[in-house]
């Protein structure tokens, strides 16, 4: 993700940073679980809106004739492009707690790629070691709320008998900590980041029936 948001920087005018995205993506998730009621991965689809999906493939000098239908060498070409470059400390925009503890996740791998309507689709797959499935809270979010992530396009289970609450981000208590965060602070700095992502993430816990004898 980050080496797409350095594509995105390039074309924007610098600004004032505040709580104000640049980039947004609609997300579906699918968790994958097992016989022990465990968490033990997720395939993640990212829904890049219009303008990036512009930038993206300008960059990349796919789709010459702008016809938004890339043919398959360009799809190989733009296959995992948000996963290229992973700087330290990034996280994958992904956070998975459980007893809220923090898990510790492998890279993802990319495993699709599509330019429909006129967005880029991609999507990967991160394994999870093994989490009981009743204490697991899930936020997709971007620390310094440069990306938008809005959970859209779904949570759903490989176990049928298992399902996901997306719960919605109060946005008056995360507009006020962005207000704490600008209070007495300088806007002179256009690259200071705030880090207050976390403030406007969906959360996402999952239940299950009692498994049947």
């Amino acid at each position: 993700m980050k080496h797409a948001l350095c594509a995105l920087a390039l074309g924007l005018i610098a600004a004032p940073l505040g709580a104000h995205p640049h980039i947004f993506v609609e997300t579906a998730l699918r968790f994958e679980v097992n016989d022990d009621r465990e968490v033990t991965g997720v395939t993640v689809t990212w829904v890049y809106d219009d303008f990036f999906t512009l930038l993206i493939l300008e960059d990349y000098g796919l789709d010459s004739d702008g016809d938004g239908v890339l043919t398959d060498a360009e799809l190989e070409t733009l296959f995992g492009f948000d996963l290229v470059e992973w700087p330290e400390g990034f996280e994958g925009d992904l956070y998975v707690y459980s007893n809220g503890e923090k898990i510790e996740m492998p890279r993802p791998r990319p495993i699709g790629i599509a330019v429909e309507d006129g967005f880029i689709t991609a999507t990967h797959f991160r394994e999870i070691p093994p989490v009981p499935i009743e204490a697991v809270e899930i936020l997709q979010y971007d620390p310094t709320y440069y990306v938008a992530y809005d959970v859209s396009q779904g949570v759903t289970l490989t176990d049928p008998g298992c399902t996901a609450k997306v719960s919605d981000p109060d946005q008056a208590a995360a507009q006020a900590a962005v207000d704490k965060e600008l209070n007495g602070g300088s806007m002179e700095d256009v690259f200071n980041e705030m880090r207050v992502g976390i403030h406007f993430s969906d959360s996402i816990t999952i239940s299950c029936a009692p498994a049947s004898n």
